[in-house]
């Protein structure tokens, strides 16, 4: 199990890298990372982000690893697994923080060798800015963690994965097989950035944030988006998105139906299981 012994390796030191090497090294770990961004490395090693940084991983940096993660865009991470894969140490666990899974992990698994493991997780937090220099391990608190293994997955693995979301202070930690995780993101992640990324589209009035309240600011607030990674997403998911895309405008569509027949008791109606729906989220 993870201790204090544990040596961890992040492999991408964006934000999530990023914040998960602050939560590590702030708990004693020893953290190492690699970025292609010298300027990252150098900051991330003058704050006291990691140990040690690389632009380039030797075998011997790899091998030296008990957990390594993979804090890449799902098609980046399929490219280099296999350069590292050689070189994972014996009992290596291996995991990622992508937002889509069953185009990813099954094709990752089948690289890594068999004296390592690859157990995936998706860490439900982040922020609309880039980059190690806007890490903030204070992200994870209160948020949510899914670990999403296969068959393939030994229980250690799992159990590992677990106290990795605990011990980055995620509060919630859930386990999804793929395809359950990519219905359930699909909805709750994917589809709301839809929904904020069309709000903004559908209106080039530069003065509405002039007249605009908290609750266009609220739902637009992730219409931030890095168009890079989130195009990525959607079309890697885009059979669960599209599913989740055609129930939302049929949902829309019978609003619009009950406002064009004036019915205040249907609007009245919906509007009832909206608060009942919405009131789960503040049990939590």
């Amino acid at each position: 199990m993870i201790d204090k012994s544990t040596k961890f390796m992040i492999v991408g030191l964006g934000l999530i890298g990023g914040s998960y090497a602050r939560a590590l090294k702030k708990q004693g770990y020893h953290v190492e990372a690699t970025d292609t961004r010298r300027e990252s490395i150098e900051y991330a090693e003058k704050n006291g982000i990691i140990d040690k940084g690389y632009t380039e991983l030797s075998p011997e940096a790899i091998s030296g690893a008990d957990i390594i993660v993979f804090a890449l865009y799902p098609k980046k991470l399929l490219d280099e697994i296999p350069k590292y894969a050689p070189y994972f140490k014996k009992g290596a666990i291996i995991t990622d923080v992508t937002g889509v899974k069953s185009c990813v992990v099954y094709n990752v698994q089948s690289a890594i060798p068999d004296n390592a493991e690859f157990i995936s997780a998706h860490p439900m937090a982040g922020r609309e800015v880039y980059g190690v220099e806007n890490s903030d391990e204070k992200i994870f608190v209160g948020a949510n963690f899914i670990v999403v293994p296969t068959k393939k997955n030994t229980e250690r693995a799992i159990e590992e994965c677990k106290k990795l979301g605990i011990t980055l202070g995620f509060a919630r930690i859930s386990v999804l097989s793929p395809e359950e995780h990519d219905e359930m993101v699909g909805f709750v992640s994917q589809l709301t950035h839809c929904i904020a990324v069309s709000l903004m589209t559908c209106s080039d009035n530069t003065h509405l944030c002039d007249y605009t309240g908290d609750s266009f600011r609220d739902l637009t607030r992730i219409a931030r988006i890095n168009e890079d990674m989130w195009s990525e997403l959607f079309l890697m998911n885009k059979d669960a998105l599209l599913h989740q895309m055609d129930t939302f405008a049929a949902e829309f569509s019978t609003l619009r139906d009950l406002l064009a027949k004036s019915d205040a008791e249907g609007l009245k109606e919906k509007m009832r299981v909206s608060t009942e729906r919405r009131a789960w989220f503040d049990k939590k």
